[in-house]
């Protein structure tokens, strides 16, 4: 079994909802504290973060985020790699392990935060209008750039990194809590090896792979 930890960002929460289960029982009895204790139960469930021991290859692109693989899309991405580019959607339902990888080995070269409102991230308009915080990874070989997007529940997006810091393949780098989605987007010459309907893991699933010259 994978060793799971508990992100620290949850403990205010989930010693919150202890607090109020425990106080719920004194007062009221025992069964009337069953309800906040599975909600206790879920918020620890929310903020778990497995070990994922990753195996490094500069020639494939891990799933930055767990969840549904929403849409594979074209398109001229102007805000990173200002060329061409593929964009795989990723959607993180409140089951799904919350935090963010870093799809490859590479330097933190881009950042931009984006305050914005609180759409279901699965609608279509969500990348455009939803609290989001983008960074841009590049190395020798290549250049992503990786989005992450509040949804209705989600109210906070987390950042671990900062510009110019240099990420290891798999490396959890931040977090969006309660329910989301993340964005990769990949150079035109990498080969997407996912499609709408997957089911992915950050850290495990590839999504492309560095199509050979």
């Amino acid at each position: 079994m994978n060793n799971i930890t508990i992100l620290k960002e949850g403990y205010p929460l989930i010693f919150g909802a202890l607090a109020v289960t425990l106080l719920i029982g004194y007062l009221f009895g025992p069964i009337f504290a069953v309800l906040p204790a599975l909600i206790t139960a879920f918020i620890t469930f929310f903020f778990r973060e497995p070990y994922r021991p990753v195996e490094e290859d500069d020639s494939i692109l891990y799933s930055p985020a767990d969840g549904t693989v929403m849409a594979v899309d074209q398109f001229y991405d102007d805000e990173f790699l200002h060329a061409e580019a593929k964009k795989v959607t990723i959607f993180l339902s409140i089951f799904n392990v919350h935090t963010n990888r870093s799809p490859m080995h590479g330097v933190v070269k881009y950042m931009r935060y984006t305050c914005g409102g609180f759409e279901p991230a699965y609608k279509g308009s969500a990348p455009v209008v939803n609290e989001r915080m983008a960074i841009g990874l590049e190395n020798g070989r290549n250049r992503v750039l990786v989005v992450q997007i509040a949804g209705i529940l989600a109210r906070r997006i987390v950042s671990w990194t900062s510009l110019g810091k240099d990420l290891a393949q798999g490396q959890t780098y931040g977090m969006i809590k309660f329910g989301s989605s993340t964005e990769l987007i990949m150079p035109e010459d990498v080969e997407v090896l996912v499609r709408k309907g997957d089911k992915v893991k950050g850290g495990i699933t590839i999504i492309g792979r560095q199509i050979a010259e």
